[in-house]
């Protein structure tokens, strides 16, 4: 495909939802781009392509609950790397570790197990959008608590004017994403 710019083909597959879950809310949902199978596979091989460089090859993918699972085991699938679910508490049965996170009204609070990764694993962070920053940033404070290195966070969109992204390279962090829906 000539001139065939991925961020742009994906963002018309992605259905804005006016006052969800709030007023006021623009919500992006990225269930469309699941729903059809080229789409799917284009939104998929755009992280495995770059992944496969051996310089950015990590040792394990983890994804953030929940849209961050869907894409992250079937880019450890196809990068033939094993997955790791962190998610949200209560949810693992095993010994966890767990952080606590601020958000716009509240707290919210991940987990991972213990034995979910090995000290100097590197690890692939991924989740569907970057908002706030504040899923990335704890389950990056998780994984380094067992000695993991998080070598770059992944997503599909980026909201940029809710300062997630600047938040997650402040902190030292790497973020890759596919497009971002500013000033929309």
């Amino acid at each position: 495909m000539h001139n065939f710019n991925i961020g742009h083909y994906l963002r018309g597959h992605i259905r804005t939802v006016a006052d969800w879950p709030a007023p006021g809310v623009q919500f992006r949902d990225i269930t469309p781009l699941l729903q059809d199978p080229k789409v799917f596979r284009v939104l998929i091989d755009s992280f495995v392509h770059r992944y496969m460089d051996p310089a950015l090859r990590p040792d394990v993918v983890a994804g953030l609950d929940a849209r961050g699972f869907i894409l992250g085991a079937v880019v450890a699938y196809e990068l033939n790397l094993g997955f790791i679910p962190i998610r949200k508490k209560g949810k693992l049965p095993f010994d966890t570790v767990q952080e606590t996170y601020e958000l716009e009204y509240g707290s919210a609070t991940v987990e991972l197990h213990t034995d979910a990764v090995k000290p100097g694993h590197r690890v692939l962070l991924m989740d569907d959008l970057i908002a706030t920053g504040g899923t990335m940033l704890a389950g990056k404070n998780l994984l380094e608590k067992l000695g993991a290195v998080v070598i770059e966070g992944a997503a599909i969109v980026d909201l940029p004017e809710l300062g997630g992204s600047a938040k997650i390279r402040a902190s030292g962090l790497e973020l890759f994403t596919l497009l971002d829906f500013a000033g929309h």
